[in-house]
């Protein structure tokens, strides 16, 4: 029988806890202890001292085997959340004091206790546990370690329920604020880059096909706008998820005398969340914020396609320097912008976290279900990945030149002024729809001839049409057709100096950098 229990590994064990180890209750309820040899027992009860009782393990006489305490804990990736841990239960400790639901001498033992912890933490002296579970029993265990009795009262009116839930929301109200900063960052390098560049025209694409030409710089500004809508709803989440869920307990809130406004105005919330229920079974901000990133992603995707293209020697537009590019292994003439292809790769990743949290909520009741626990790590993932693909982005079009020569040979391709001698046909008086035949019968004649629009003589223009004149040949060439352009947000010198100033005056302050 000995030899039997011996050969068992710990974790399928059945362990009583040590208050009731060896008691008669024990060895009657398990005939199996009563046949160990002290040296057994020995051996069980210091496996056991390695678990120590669970900060909520009152009615429990069985510790958790060790494949569900491994399966369970969270503590592995939820410690990023320590400092905002450290600042609720600061708050909490303050208005409990203030409620007199603690003392004032239990209170600045509690504030100095957490701000050890904190200090240990940082310095890499902290222990992290396993066994501890979470990042918020890691915590309290330590400080009930540290200053006695006096940290057994921080939990007063506060369940772990609430108690992520607003540890959670600070965090994330941090990671917009990190975000929107590497928006700006990239917003400014792109606008550097336009002004940089500022007169340069290349073809603008549809469908992929030559279409109209367009400044460089209005196209680089395209991308400015996209990240300052992104930044933008970053700050509608941010301002969403910025009520309070602490003191709603785990569902019900409490019948101590708590202030809610007390710990809400102290962590700088808008306020208490109103419903108790919904506070702690909210993951809406997450599900918003991780959405927000996923739109981010595919814009800068967008962007990494585009470059990757234009880095191509079909397009030969774009030249990366050396300090952004890689290398292949065995064709020693390769040149990669890889940085731009793993942008738009890791978008992948962002809208995959997206996707866990919505997978993840769609069913569950209220109000917290254990699988909760989970958001987390795809909310870290997203961040930490949305803010590296904006960080790169931002050095890539530090370290880009865009090939002029290749760029200006490529223009005559394509009538991509053929639009604009529409516009000039409608200006002498013809319906828009017949314009476009016109023109479309002078592209056909182009195309059989190898020519431009702008190659035809007055006479095969006029024998299309008798309303062209003299005056046509100003409509015709890229040059002239950009000049062309002037309604509100066009890719006309004019409105593009127009936007340039204004983002240049909103972010840069950097005018001198026109060449």
């Amino acid at each position: 029988m000995e030899s039997h229990l011996l050969s068992t590994s710990p974790s399928t064990l059945h362990f009583p806890s040590p208050k009731t180890l060896f008691s008669n209750k024990t060895t009657h309820r398990n005939p199996n202890f009563v046949s160990l040899t002290p040296k057994r027992k020995l051996a069980i009860q210091a496996k056991l001292m390695e678990k120590e009782n669970k900060l909520w393990g009152g009615r429990f006489e069985q510790t958790v085997t060790d494949k569900v305490e491994k399966f369970t804990e969270s503590i592995s990736f939820d410690k990023e959340l320590y400092k905002h841990d450290i600042m609720g239960s600061k708050a909490h400790a303050s208005m409990l004091a203030k409620q007199g639901l603690i003392g004032e001498s239990d209170k600045d033992s509690i504030l100095k206790g957490l701000d050890e912890i904190q200090r240990k933490i940082e310095a890499g002296e902290f222990e992290w546990r396993e066994d501890r579970e979470d990042v918020h029993m890691n915590i309290e265990a330590t400080l009930t370690e540290m200053i006695g009795e006096p940290a057994k009262k921080l939990h007063t009116a506060r369940s772990r329920n609430d108690q992520v839930l607003t540890d959670f929301k600070l965090w994330c109200r941090d990671a917009i604020d990190r975000i929107a900063a590497s928006i700006k960052n990239l917003q400014v390098a792109m606008v550097k880059l336009a002004l940089s560049n500022e007169g340069l025209i290349v073809p603008g694409y549809t469908h992929l096909q030559r279409a109209q030409p367009v400044l460089l710089p209005h196209l680089l500004l395209a991308y400015v706008e996209q990240l300052e809508r992104d930044a933008g709803r970053l700050l509608d989440c941010k301002l969403r998820m910025n009520f309070c869920p602490l003191g709603a307990c785990a569902l019900a809130g409490t019948g101590l005398p708590i202030d809610r406004f007390m710990t809400s105005e102290a962590l700088g919330f808008t306020a208490p969340m109103r419903n108790s229920i919904d506070a702690v079974s909210d993951r809406d901000f997450v599900m918003e914020f991780l959405s927000v990133n996923s739109i981010t992603a595919i814009h800068l995707s967008r962007l990494g396609e585009e470059w990757v293209l234009w880095a191509s020697e079909e397009f030969g537009f774009l030249i990366p320097s050396d300090s952004v590019s890689t290398g292949s292994s065995i064709m020693p003439q390769k040149k990669n912008p890889d940085p731009m292809e793993l942008v738009r790769g890791k978008s992948a990743r962002v809208i995959g976290d997206l996707v866990t949290l919505l997978t993840l909520c769609k069913g569950l009741p209220l109000a917290y279900n254990r699988d909760l626990q989970e958001d987390k790590e795809p909310v870290f993932d997203s961040v930490k990945t949305v803010v590296g693909m904006l960080e790169v982005s931002a050095e890539f079009a530090q370290n880009i030149t865009f090939n002029r020569e290749r760029i200006q040979k490529s223009l005559p391709a394509g009538h991509l002024d053929a639009t604009t001698l529409a516009d000039y046909l409608v200006n002498k008086g013809l319906p828009f729809r017949t314009a476009h035949e016109v023109v479309g019968t002078c592209v056909h004649l182009c195309v059989s001839r190898n020519l431009r629009l702008e190659d035809l003589t007055l006479d095969d223009l006029k024998h299309i049409s008798p309303a062209f004149n003299q005056d046509v040949y100003e409509y015709l060439g890229v040059e002239n057709a950009v000049n062309k352009f002037s309604s509100y947000g066009s890719t006309g010198s004019a409105c593009v100096a127009s936007q340039l100033d204004y983002w240049d005056k909103e972010y840069c302050h950097v005018a001198g950098i026109r060449v």
